[in-house]
């Protein structure tokens, strides 16, 4: 049946909204490091502009603290002065071949800061995922009024493909809550 090949499309792009958001959310600085800290981070190297996990590779071995060990050594400068701009607020110290990045503690102000932040991203999800479902309902509509589907089958197409969407919007509210939660957590 060609319903499900679209409600499967469908969840396939909202699960696409998620994911995104999901990267997002790694990108966000909490109290404890994490590698993901660092992925929007892009270094100049070799006249052009590369993520920082193409030079070096980025380790957590203390909560507060994150190690980059940079492949070329030439390279450790260019890294530091990339976490440095970066605009995470992180100032990294090398000592040879490792770039050691502390953590600092946020201040409640940064933390509330990064909340909203995560609120914005959460938006910017959830209108994904609204873009999507009126995409399915126009298709379905289209759908009847060419007569290829029956009224009723319309509006049971419609009530699975908002059903997918109140599932997904759950999901995204889910994940802002857990990411206020570890953000707010000192």
């Amino acid at each position: 049946m060609a319903d499900d090949s679209n409600i499967k499309e469908l969840r396939r792009r909202m699960d696409g909204a998620l994911e995104a958001l999901k990267r997002e959310f790694g990108g966000l600085r909490t109290g404890r490091a994490s590698t993901s800290l660092l992925d929007p981070v892009m270094v100049e190297a070799y006249g052009t502009q590369m993520p920082l996990t193409q030079v070096g590779t980025v380790n957590v071995p203390e909560p507060r603290m994150l190690t980059v060990q940079v492949w070329d050594r030439k390279m450790i400068g260019s890294v530091e002065k990339a976490i440095r701009d970066s605009g995470l607020g992180l100032n990294p110290a090398s000592d040879g071949s490792v770039v050691r990045v502390p953590i600092p503690p946020l201040s409640e102000e940064r933390r509330s800061e990064l909340v909203k932040i995560a609120a914005k991203y959460a938006e910017q999800a959830r209108i994904a995922v609204r873009n999507i479902r009126r995409d399915g309902m126009e298709a379905l509509k289209k759908l009847e009024k060419d007569s290829d589907i029956s009224e009723d089958e319309q509006r049971r197409r419609s009530d699975e493909i908002q059903k997918l969407t109140d599932e997904h919007v759950k999901s995204i509210d889910e994940a802002l809550a857990a990411k206020e939660t570890e953000i707010m957590q000192v």
